[in-house]
């Protein structure tokens, strides 16, 4: 049986969309690459349940967006995905994510604190570089691989444990 999908595949050029309910996204199952791409104006964000991915580059560039809420059964976070959003303040990611994709917080400056769920094995290259004001991370003892600069500018960071399961820590993880 195939099954079907609906997904979100591109609002770009909706510079002025400040608000997305989850009424409007009910019954997607794919945030594709791109979908909200520069969205400017876009200071919030409430994804269905229904959604299992979050493409490549999704909310890249979404400078005003200061929340999002991802739903558990959001299994990938892409490449990109939040790429640039300085105004995020802080996000929970779901016990059901298996991988955050290279890049995927960069530039996230105001983001102050995250926690990677227990299912999570491997962070991306430079996953949350340039995440300026992040002060915490905790890192579950699932993961096994920390990429290249994966937290190289996290200037305000203060304390980090890596859990023995970590056998690779890439070139620059921690930079700056």
């Amino acid at each position: 049986m195939t099954k079907l999908t609906r997904e979100i595949a591109t609002t770009n050029g909706f510079r002025d969309l400040t608000e997305i309910t989850v009424e409007q996204l009910a019954g997607y199952t794919r945030i594709c690459s791109g979908a909200f791409w520069y969205c400017s104006s876009l200071t919030s964000i409430t994804i269905p349940n229904s959604v299992d991915s979050i493409g490549r580059g999704a909310f890249a560039g979404c400078g005003s967006l200061t929340s999002i809420t991802i739903p558990e059964g959001v299994n990938i976070i892409g490449v990109e995905a939040f790429i640039n959003c300085s105004s995020l303040t802080s996000i929970t990611i779901p016990n059901s994510v298996t991988s955050i994709g290279q890049q995927a917080f960069c530039g996230c400056s105001s983001l102050t604190s995250i926690t990677i769920p227990n299912r999570v094995t491997s962070i991306g290259r430079g996953a949350f570089y340039r995440c300026s004001s992040l002060t915490s991370i905790t890192i579950p003892n699932s993961v096994d691989s920390i990429g290249n600069g994966a937290f190289a500018g996290c200037r305000s960071l203060t304390s980090i444990t890596i859990p023995n399961s970590v056998d690779s820590i890439g070139e620059n993880a921690f930079a700056n």
